[in-house]
């Protein structure tokens, strides 16, 4: 797999579990009474702390593997499980528990700043995002697709804050329809990553047996 390939998936699965248009709703209801300027005080902070903690469990990742005894195969099928759960509830545009619980949201209500929590942890950057941001530190072959991952950070980030910042306007653009059609086709997507995450786990963690499964269906055409 070339770089720009790499780099191409690292963004397309980080985006989509992100998915910071998802958020606006919250972010309205949580921040939109508050003036302007705070409203994009509150985006940065939520934005650079979902930055901060996805750098650091990528950065930690083979630590943590390491620590606990986990396999990377093992990692990929248990996180494309989970993504794919996520992705299933995305696509019946429905609140991930995994993003942020009924209970955490109305918590959340009766906090001043919101910012780092829950908007930062969990909504952005949840289980789901930082498994994947694991896997694909993981996954990388060499030291250019280890630092596209960090680049791919910074830059979904960057459009998190991006997009909470002009919360306002994306939602009167899109409305509340728009945001789940988004929301859905961004599940599509990620359930598929899922998908391929589970495949290339099982295919590392039992080579042999997938070989012999290949050769005997092979061998009855």
């Amino acid at each position: 797999m070339s770089l720009a390939s790499y780099a191409l998936l690292a963004f397309g699965s980080l985006f989509s579990i992100v998915d910071p248009f998802t958020a606006v709703p919250t972010f309205l209801a949580l921040a939109g009474t508050h003036p302007k300027n705070e409203q994009t005080s509150m985006a940065l902070r939520a934005s650079t702390t979902c930055f901060a903690v996805l750098v650091a469990f990528a950065w930690a990742g083979n630590l943590i593997f390491a620590f606990f005894g986990i396999t990377l195969p093992a990692f990929k099928i248990a996180g494309g499980i989970l993504l794919f759960g996520v992705g299933l509830d995305m696509m019946r545009a429905k609140r991930s528990d995994t993003r942020a619980t009924k209970e955490e949201a109305a918590d959340a209500e009766s906090k001043e700043d919101v910012a780092i929590i829950p908007l930062g942890v969990p909504l952005l950057s949840g289980p789901g995002a930082i498994a994947t941001v694991m896997v694909l530190e993981g996954k990388a072959q060499d030291i250019a697709e280890r630092v596209s991952v960090f680049v791919v950070i910074a830059g979904v980030s960057l459009i998190a804050f991006l997009t909470l910042r002009s919360a306002p306007f994306v939602a009167r653009v899109l409305g509340r329809t728009g945001i789940n059609v988004v929301g859905r086709l961004m599940g599509l997507i990620l359930a598929a990553i899922a998908t391929q995450f589970v495949i290339d786990g099982l295919h590392e963690a039992f080579p042999h047996l997938l070989s012999e499964a290949a050769t005997r269906q092979l061998g009855g055409i």
